[in-house]
């Protein structure tokens, strides 16, 4: 979508919601006679508070404090609620790049443009900046960490049965068929129901962008053709068999991956985590590749995850705030810290690149892991969220939920024609204008 376009969208969302900008300017000067600066941050990542550790030792003049929240959406929650009542909102809070819209249509962020958050955006991948921009002049967070997707395959069962690592969709496909014909009991994959997510950004790949805006109104654009393509495919392949229709993370699932009933995971770069510590028996047993594409030579991913640092509009010190989110998300020695503390995969692209220098303990056997993970998050490619994320994602878990049950190409489709209509309706219903 036209950077244009998408600025009218914040305009229309400003003039309804009476959008406060303005949060960015003024503030307190750091530290005097009443002492330091203190600012509250509301955040989940694992361990981060060792991270806010350093920065406080070398600041003493602002002084952050991590309040440790329930992951994503309860804190999101919590902070939408207190924006509401008008007090109780900290200084800093982690969001998720699809809450954005959401916050920023409540009035719940600031605008840090001009504390000086444009300076760092070519520190990370556009389409990753975008989302913190909504394509406007404002910028509401900074990025802090992505989840370009990947995939993950043993190496050493495809090796058994003459199978090699597929570069395209259609690979993939001929892949599973083969793989489940040679052993029955194996597949290359599942479908999963329970992680719009993980369905978002095989959409995104695709080319899809499921919101959009056109002056005052929204637009949804899930029923279309690069979603039904993808609901297609991974439909087809569920009716023929060839690949599992159980989600992900539960027991059966964890098990697939322990004794090789799971060959293969379509996942993201967190992804070895997620391994070594369901499958640690199988250390050094897989392999990690870029995802399959739609085309040969064609370079584009999704994401699957990733989250922002965001200053609220209840801050009394956006200034301070915004030096110290601009510290975190971009100092090597913060950048370093997140990575070996919080375990995450930085935003910032060069900074990650020199950080990420070993590949994870999981991946020893493959030396240019961190290598494959800068191309997956290079060619992330753009996608657009609305102020109803959480709507959509439910339809998502309830409408495939059913499709993946019925085993049923027709039943896949009719699931991404009902997310349509459920976002939609929403929207309408929440007193948004849609086109």
């Amino acid at each position: 979508m036209r950077s244009s376009v998408r600025m009218g969208a914040l305009a229309s969302v400003a003039a309804a919601t009476m959008l406060f900008t303005g949060c960015s300017a003024g503030g307190d000067s750091a530290g005097g006679d009443s002492g330091p600066v203190e600012l509250t941050y509301w955040a989940w990542a694992p361990n981060l508070d060792k991270v806010v550790d350093i920065w406080n030792e070398d600041n003493p003049d602002i002084q952050v404090t991590v309040n440790k929240q329930d992951g994503g959406d309860p804190a999101i929650t919590k902070l939408l609620t207190a924006i509401k009542a008008g007090s109780g909102a900290p200084d800093l809070i982690q969001a998720e790049y699809q809450k954005i819209p959401t916050l920023v249509a409540s009035d719940a962020l600031a605008d840090l443009s001009e504390s000086g958050a444009s300076d760092v955006a070519d520190q990370f991948p556009a389409s990753v900046w975008d989302s913190v921009t909504l394509g406007s002049d404002a910028v509401y967070a900074i990025p802090q960490d992505t989840g370009p997707m990947m995939a993950y395959y043993r190496e050493d069962i495809l090796a058994q049965h003459g199978l090699s690592i597929p570069t395209t969709w259609e690979e993939y496909a001929e892949t599973a068929r083969a793989l489940h014909a040679a052993d029955p009991t194996k597949y290359l994959g599942t479908f999963s129901a329970n992680d719009a997510g993980w369905f978002t950004g095989l959409a995104q790949q695709a080319g899809a962008s499921w919101w959009s805006i056109d002056g005052e109104s929204w637009g949804v654009e899930i029923d279309e053709e690069p979603t039904q393509k993808v609901a297609e495919y991974w439909g087809g392949l569920v009716e023929e068999g060839v690949i599992d229709n159980k989600p992900m993370y539960t027991p059966e699932w964890n098990a697939g991956l322990n004794d090789g009933t799971q060959a293969g995971w379509v996942s993201s770069v967190w992804g070895p985590g997620v391994l070594s510590g369901n499958a640690t028996d199988t250390a050094g047993k897989w392999v990690a590749a870029e995802l399959p594409n739609w085309e040969s030579g064609e370079a584009s991913n999704g994401n699957w995850g990733g989250s922002s640092t965001a200053v609220t509009t209840q801050s009394k010190h956006p200034e301070q705030a915004m030096e110290f989110i601009e510290w975190l998300n971009t100092d090597p020695e913060a950048i370093q810290a997140l990575i070996d503390t919080s375990g995450i995969y930085p935003a910032a692209t060069e900074a990650a690149a020199e950080a990420l220098t070993e590949s994870p303990e999981f991946f020893s056997n493959q030396t240019d892991f961190y290598d494959v993970a800068a191309k997956a998050a290079e060619n992330v490619s753009p996608f657009s969220y609305g102020p109803n994320v959480n709507v959509a994602y439910s339809a998502y878990n309830d409408e495939f939920a059913k499709a993946a049950e019925s085993k049923s190409i027709t039943a896949f489709l009719d699931a991404v024609a009902a997310m349509q209509k459920i976002t939609t309706d929403d929207l309408t219903k929440s007193g948004f204008t849609v086109k």
